[in-house]
């Protein structure tokens, strides 16, 4: 018969075995999506009406850009079938809206004209053959009935002659006829017309633009990406050597590359940080060998437990799950470092809710992405503490049996006559950081999507594309109303266009409007030469920039992503200009360009509150939880100058905040307030071995966040280098305020206890 006890025994193991296996399903569950909304502010219109925009006509386009070894060779007449084909094939890729290239919309005028042409031939037979017809029923002669068949005809002939040899001089509309490509394309110096400039940037370069549906996830995104990519290279657009660099990009293409390294880097960085921080535990004798790796494991189960929840829950990671399990691994295994030394619970306790509700104020975050972070972080913290807690609970053999046996330690004599250069060296390290404060207003943001892929090679291609193509995005004017192409609406449309091209053409260039398609018609068309006009447009070409219902339009503009000041004025202009649209007319500012510029705004404005919430929320947990409220306040102190320190060193040296590091001083709190307590609680009691495990706990954690600086992707270097940063300067700040503001209470007995905590013993 099972004993009582082997049951029991049997049972633990069983819901253990359950909970494993509940964490590794969960695990494998989890999923990254990186998208556009990640880094924009929640409920931004810009971003609403850009995904409204996008139903009707396409996302943000990939774009592929062919340059040719010659100017011209891609639009030769012998090459025109193969790029023609390749506008087919990635039309009919799935997920695609629409596919603009030079191949399709030469294909599709020609189709027009010749439909034109015959339009015109068949109305001046029926006016030939009903002169005639009329003629002999008079009873005219054959002789008679042809001359009043050329006289019916020779006013047509007299309009339409002339009006056909000005407008296609190139000859017959068709593909073959390599007069007419040109006639249609380029001017009469051999250069692009303007119009063109969205498609033929240059003589020796064309643009295929490729608009997927609205809202593709993470992964149809990269498969469209990779299918552009396939059709591409397999394409025979290049015969004869004539393709000189093709490439691949757009915000698409960033979207795809990003999630490609998110899920590489992951496991590679998850890995290293791994390694290396167990190798600080495991190679150092700071307690017995076997129990040396207990807090990485301990880490390991929280930080498991929480990548379990996103992934039961459905949720996917942003950009920044990257980042979680380095820094996770970093400050986690600080706090069973911290018990197993025999720190106090409520100690250890009141340290990782601290750091926990720094890292929960960048909920406040106007980005998304790092709202996440901050939320797993401080979720992950909370758990690794319980887990740790649970295990020292459940295995009394894991605690330290090391400690020297009771001791009595006296602060030295001549520690008073040190107070004077350590109140200097605090009231200067005090001053530098409110310099820090004050400046940290001062530095630059980058917050645009593109960025966020710098040190990949699709940010080169991006960047490249910018210089062939002059632009890198698309700001849009979305038009609504009853008809968008009445006479007062086109007008509007007409006037606002060459306004925008007179005042800020150095920002902007057109790309495609309705008047830029009805230009043709002249200045003030009626409604009828409209609705004739739209009737002669390729429809492929219409649909681009008005719904068949006429009920929604939109004017595109290229611009430079990466200049978000000239962007911010730019949207102020236009959304000026769109407030003059007439009444029944709705007009919104929309585009990637423009989503940049409101996530570049929502950062600028709150980041003093992210910065400084992250100081205040550790301060009020540490005065709720801590006994010693001077403490809880040498901790706030500590935090706050440190953050000051770490700004104004970035002052100095140029840099750029991204949206991960915007939120410094939460960043910085989450260290500095767990250093002040244990050195604190360290030096009251006289353990210099709770100290040391301090600096451990720091040499663990700056190694962890340096993990980060091996990532190919910018914006996580950066942000990997900044955390360890902070730890450096967050541990030389604490153990300056410690020993100037919290000095011993003279004479004490320091007693170990069963339970390993220290408890004070005033004896002078």
């Amino acid at each position: 018969m099972i004993s009582s006890r082997r049951l029991r025994t049997l049972a633990v193991v069983a819901v253990a075995l359950g909970l494993v296996a509940l964490l590794l399903v969960g695990v494998g569950r989890v999923r990254v999506e990186t998208g556009v909304d990640d880094f924009v502010p929640r409920g931004d219109r810009t971003l609403a009406a850009t995904g409204e925009a996008a139903e009707e006509f396409g996302g943000d386009p990939v774009v592929v850009l062919l340059e040719s070894t010659t100017p011209g060779a891609l639009l030769d007449k012998e090459r025109m079938p193969d790029l023609l084909r390749l506008e087919g094939e990635l039309a009919q890729l799935p997920d695609v809206a629409r596919v603009y290239g030079p191949g399709t919309v030469l294909n599709q005028i020609a189709g027009q004209a010749q439909d034109l042409l015959a339009e015109l031939s068949g109305y001046r037979d029926a006016l030939r053959s009903r002169a005639e017809r009329e003629a002999r029923e008079r009873g005219a002669s054959a002789a008679e009935a042809e001359a009043a068949a050329r006289a019916a005809t020779s006013d047509f002939d007299e309009r339409y002659t002339a009006l056909l040899a000005q407008g296609m001089p190139g000859g017959l509309p068709t593909l073959h006829n390599q007069a007419f490509i040109d006639r249609v394309v380029f001017n009469a110096e051999g250069d692009p017309r303007p119009q063109w400039d969205f498609l033929v940037p240059r003589p020796d370069a064309v643009v295929v633009l490729v608009r997927p549906r609205s809202s593709l996830s993470q992964s149809a995104t990269e498969r469209l990406v990779g299918a552009v990519q396939a059709a591409v290279d397999a394409s025979g657009v290049g015969r004869g050597d004539a393709i000189r660099k093709a490439t691949v990009s757009g915000v698409p293409a960033v979207v795809a590359s990003l999630g490609e390294q998110i899920r590489h880097e992951i496991p590679l960085l998850g890995g290293v940080a791994v390694l290396t921080v167990g190798a600080w535990f495991l190679l150092t004798g700071w307690t017995r060998r076997r129990v040396r790796l207990l807090p990485l494991g301990a880490t390991l189960l929280g930080t498991a437990a929480v990548l379990a929840l996103a992934g039961w829950a459905g949720r996917p990671l942003p950009l920044t799950a990257v980042a979680f399990l380095p820094v996770l691994l970093g400050i986690g295994s600080d706090f069973m470092t911290y018990l197993h030394r025999g720190a106090g619970g409520r100690t250890v306790v009141a340290a990782a809710l601290a750091s926990a509700a720094g890292f929960a104020a960048l909920l406040v975050a106007p980005v998304p992405a790092v709202a996440e972070l901050g939320a797993s972080l401080a979720v992950g913290l909370v758990v690794t503490v319980l887990v740790s807690l649970g295990l020292q609970r459940l295995f009394p053999g894991l605690r330290d049996d090391t400690a020297p046996p009771a001791r009595v330690v006296q602060e030295p004599r001549g520690a008073a006559g040190a107070r004077g250069p350590l109140t200097a060296a605090v009231v200067a390290v005090v001053a530098a950081a409110t310099a820090g404060w004050v400046l940290f207003p001062t530095l630059d943001l980058r917050s645009d999507f593109n960025s966020l892929a710098d040190g990949l090679q699709r940010y080169d291609d991006a960047q490249h594309v910018q210089r062939v193509v002059g632009t890198s995005g698309e700001v849009l004017l979305v038009v609504r109303g009853a008809d968008v192409l009445d006479a007062a609406s086109l007008a509007w449309m007409d006037g606002a266009r060459q306004q925008l091209v007179t005042d800020h053409g150095d920002a902007l260039s057109p790309v495609l409007s309705p008047p830029d398609l009805l230009a043709f018609l002249g200045a003030t068309p009626g409604d009828d030469q409209v609705a004739a006009a739209v009737r002669l447009l390729p429809p492929y070409l219409a649909s681009s920039v008005v719904t068949p219902e006429r009920d929604l339009a939109i004017m595109s503009y290229g611009v430079d992503l990466d200049d978000v000041a000239r962007l911010s004025t730019l949207r102020t202009y236009l959304r000026d200009l769109a407030a003059t649209a007439p009444p029944g007319l709705d007009v919104e500012v929309a585009g990637l360009p423009m989503v940049a510029v409101s996530a570049h705004d929502a950062m600028r404005q709150d980041r003093m509150l992210a910065a400084v919430l992250g100081v205040v929320a550790a301060g009020l947990v540490l005065l709720l939880v801590l006994r010693e409220r001077r403490v809880a306040l040498v901790a706030v102190l500590s935090a706050a100058t440190a953050s000051g320190l770490v700004a104004l060193g970035l002052v100095v040296a140029g840099a750029t905040l991204s949206p991960m590091t915007a939120g410094l001083g939460s960043l910085t709190a989450a260290v500095a307030c767990e250093f002040t307590v244990l050195l604190a609680h360290a030096r009251r009691t006289g353990d210099a071995r709770l100290a040391r495990a301090v600096d451990l706990a720091a040499a663990a954690s700056g190694t962890g966040y340096v993990v980060l600086a091996l990532s190919q992707l910018g914006v996580i270097r950066d942000f990997g280098i900044l955390l360890a940063l902070t730890v450096a300067v967050s541990l030389a700040v604490s153990r300056l305020l410690v020993r100037a503001l919290l000095p011993g209470a003279g004479r004490v007995a320091v007693v170990a206890t069963a339970q390993q905590e220290r408890v004070l013993e005033v004896v002078g």
